[in-house]
């Protein structure tokens, strides 16, 4: 049956508000889902929500989308529900959600679909704004265009507390470009800002979507992964420092110049802080430097 919600709804709402039909299928999602959720209405509309798009839990770790679902709840008895779940943001992370479903129904009274409206919990509507504000204007880096220092340290202190609470494993690489400085001795630094441009393309464009590569600084980028052991931690190390050997800066009159990268990397420990970990993967990347450079070294 079709039905009209768009005119009862505002699409600009900042609380997340998405409609499913009688079977489940997302059919509305607005602006303030994406916000919150980091999907956009392409991403996730004529798709059902029990495909676990944002794989809700509760408090206990108990998985809802087939097993107290507060949606089927209300289409099965008509009734508005309300819960505070934790929802899995696009990038990977949990975000603490209050959610109210309710019913939508036609002229017969039958249920034909229903509404999820769900509020961020970590920040009123004024910080919110702030934030963002201030994280355009901070977390790019301007040489490279990829994420800076300041938003590595955001990022990070956000999957240090999700590990607490989840127990989700994560690691970090630390990377640092071999000979740099020769490189800007010899052809000088717009040549060398020409080099970390690649490195940082090389590094972004072979990553997972739910991983994030930094400028840490200088000649050093840091990346943030998410991976359950130690060996799956050196495959991704192997395979960036394979793909940044193979890159080159080429000169007009043909000449190529070819750099290579060491890198250090160590998983998350429940113990530990951004300090302890970043120091655990320093300490292996000057290991690879000064054991013969070009390698990873992850422990």
């Amino acid at each position: 049956m079709e039905f009209k919600y768009n005119e009862n709804l505002i699409p600009y709402l900042y609380e997340g508000v998405y409609v499913v039909d009688k079977k489940r299928k997302i059919i509305f999602w607005n602006e303030g889902s994406e916000r919150i959720t980091g999907y956009t209405s392409d991403e996730v509309t004529n798709s059902f929500c029990y495909h676990n798009i944002l794989q809700h839990i509760d408090e206990t770790g108990k998985q809802l989308c087939f097993n107290g679902c507060p949606l089927q709840k209300t289409l099965n008895d008509g009734m508005i529900n309300e819960a505070r779940v934790y929802l899995k943001h696009k990038d990977g992370y949990r975000i603490p959600v209050m959610v109210k479903t309710l019913p939508i129904r036609d002229e017969m009274q039958n249920i034909v679909a229903a509404i999820e409206v769900f509020t961020d919990e970590r920040f009123q509507k004024q910080i919110y704004h702030e934030n963002q504000e201030l994280k355009d204007k901070l977390r790019i880096d301007p040489l490279t265009q990829i994420a800076n220092r300041h938003f590595f340290d955001f990022q990070l202190s956000k999957k240090l507390e999700e590990a607490k609470v989840f127990a989700n494993p994560f690691g970090i690489l630390m990377i640092d470009i071999d000979y740099f400085k020769q490189v800007n001795d010899t052809y000088g630094h717009l040549v060398g800002d020409e080099i970390l441009k690649i490195v940082a393309k090389s590094l972004s464009s072979n990553i997972e979507k739910t991983d994030l590569v930094s400028r840490w600084g200088g000649e050093e980028f840091i990346v943030l992964v998410d991976v359950t052991s130690i060996d799956d931690l050196l495959k991704i190390a192997e395979r960036l420092r394979r793909v940044v050997e193979a890159s080159s800066y080429h000169f007009e009159n043909g000449k190529t110049i070819q750099v290579t990268i060491s890198i250090g990397g160590t998983l998350a420990k429940p113990e530990d802080s951004a300090k302890t970990l970043i120091a655990r993967a320093d300490e292996n990347m000057y290991f690879a430097k000064q054991n013969g450079r070009n390698q990873s070294k992850i422990s």
